[in-house]
């Protein structure tokens, strides 16, 4: 009886499952809300008038994402993937969304530890956190993970380029322009300021070399600032063109096992052929 409600209870959290269809559209209105409600908090006079339901609504979303994560990590177990009591909830609570779902609330519960009024004012910002619990139910969104999970190695080397590109740029500009504009590059971390702006092609004209030679290496900046962030896009294009073919390729019926958590995919058309002397009547494979 315990397993079969564990197994339930996994059901309902989990996004695409059948059993979720009433709950997740739920969650993600009160996500919505809750970013809504950070955004609007931050107009005093609005805040003064309706802090007492700003409060109240931030009482009731804590609840229900305190409860949401606690079920979360007691029916994980249902998963095979997290089978282990302890170990598996452990593992679980170290996925990257679970993580997530942490953070929603956590800034919640941190005044009553911590007493720096400085610190719990900045903590009202951390609950636009919440809104990347979104990523858990929107398909979209879960796509967009997919791509930079595929991706990943690619966008590192980019991003590595990128930052051994920033910091010669710098350094170069640093000993060009340091002595004519000892402020505005007084020393290498400063002069990344304009290396940023530059390899970005944002240029925001605060800080810019005035010797020929700043000039020159500026002018190298920029051009291989366009190629090298041009390489990211490319590969971002083409993980979404493989994980949309790739899902285009799965199988559309599919239901979860209530007891295990496997995905059991079905070939409806052949499910509903009559039964012959030679097979099985239902050819549903696992």
């Amino acid at each position: 009886m315990n397993r079969d409600l564990k197994a339930r209870i996994y059901g309902i959290l989990e996004p695409g499952d059948e059993d979720s269809r009433y709950f997740d559209p739920f969650i993600m209105g009160l996500i919505v809300l809750n970013v809504i409600a950070v955004v609007l908090e931050t107009v005093d006079w609005l805040y003064a008038r309706y802090s007492l339901l700003f409060y109240a609504f931030e009482l009731f979303s804590v609840s229900v994402f305190t409860v949401e994560y606690i079920l979360r990590v007691w029916s994980c177990t249902a998963n095979p993937s997290f089978k282990d009591p302890i170990f598996g909830r452990l593992r679980f609570m170290a996925t990257p969304l679970s993580i997530v779902d942490l953070l929603a609330v956590l800034p919640f519960y941190l005044p009553v530890f911590i007493t720096d009024l400085r610190f719990l004012r900045s903590l009202r910002l951390f609950r636009l956190f919440r809104v990347l619990k979104l990523a858990r139910y929107s398909e979209s969104l879960q796509t967009f993970v997919d791509v930079i999970r595929l991706k990943k190695e690619e966008l590192m080397l980019m991003f590595f380029a990128i930052m051994i590109l920033l910091v010669i740029s710098s350094s170069l500009m640093y000993n060009a322009e340091h002595e004519a504009q000892p402020e505005a590059f007084s020393s290498i971390p400063a002069a990344m300021w304009w290396g940023i702006v530059t390899l970005a092609t944002v240029g925001y004209g605060d800080v810019y070399p005035i010797t020929p030679w700043g000039k020159f290496i500026g002018s190298i900046v920029v051009i291989l600032g366009i190629g090298l962030f041009a390489l990211p896009t490319g590969v971002l294009a083409s993980g979404f063109s493989e994980v949309l073919a790739q899902k285009k390729r799965e199988p559309k019926d599919h239901f979860v096992c209530p007891h295990c958590g496997r995905h059991i995919e079905c070939d409806l058309a052949s499910a509903a052929e009559p039964a012959s002397h030679d097979g099985p009547v239902n050819k549903m494979e696992r």
